[in-house]
This record gives structure tokens, C-alpha cells and sequence, in this order.
């Protein structure tokens, strides 16, 4: 992708942007990307289903063990706060069957991904 700039004395610039691996931690060239990845679908998800259920912080806390402040934080994007173990155990204590799957990999590296699945109203 090229994008053109126009600087403030009205010059053009032309700057490339390599196209994205998928993972903006990584193309960031963040330390643990993938773990970072991992951790923001699950906060992603933990906030879709605070929304479907109509849960508050409060609510998802006590649920959870936590205290709301922390929930608060890690839905802003504090990834550092939650391990991916507690993030599942929220998950979990939220209602929802956690399933991790292994399974060998034909390319040269694996991947990680979260699944979400909603039952029908």
C-alpha cells in the first residue's frame, strides 16, 4: 500500500506500509505478540458477553473473583493485569465451556485463535 502525504510546505510524500501480518502486536514488534493477541480476543469476548448478558464490572467481579477495578482496566486494554489462564477462568466463571484444542500443524509454525460460539435466543 503506498499512501500519499502532503507535508506543510505543500510537498508530497509518498510512504509504503507493508501490508499487516494479522497481528498488530507483532507488526508493532511487541515482545509475546502472540500471547498479547490471545489475551485481547479474550478481553474482546469477555466485553461481547458482558454486553449480550447485560453484565456490569460489578457483576462480572463477583462472578469472577476479582475486584472491578481490574475488570475495568483490562477492558481498557491493560493486557498486562490478566493472564491468559485467569482471562479463561473469567470466562468460565461467566457461564461458558473453555476448550483448548492441539493438534499438529502442516506449516512451519502454528497459530493461536479464539472461538466464540453464541446459542441462539
Amino acid at each position: 500500500v503506498i499512501v500519499v502525504c502532503q507535508k506543510r510546505d505543500d510537498v508530497m510524500d509518498k510512504k509504503t506500509i507493508p501490508p499487516s501480518s494479522g497481528n498488530v502486536f507483532a507488526d508493532i514488534g511487541l515482545p509475546d505478540a502472540e500471547e498479547l493477541s490471545l489475551k485481547a480476543q479474550l478481553v474482546a469476548n469477555l466485553g461481547r458477553l458482558m454486553k449480550l448478558h447485560s453484565l456490569t464490572q460489578q457483576e462480572v467481579a463477583e462472578r469472577a473473583g476479582a475486584d472491578q477495578s481490574t475488570i475495568s482496566k483490562v477492558l481498557r486494554g491493560h493486557l498486562n493485569l490478566a493472564t491468559v489462564d485467569r482471562l479463561l477462568q473469567w470466562h468460565a466463571c461467566l457461564g461458558q465451556e473453555v476448550h483448548i484444542s492441539i493438534r499438529d500443524q502442516l506449516a512451519s509454525q502454528g497459530e493461536v485463535a479464539v472461538f466464540t460460539c453464541t446459542r441462539p435466543a
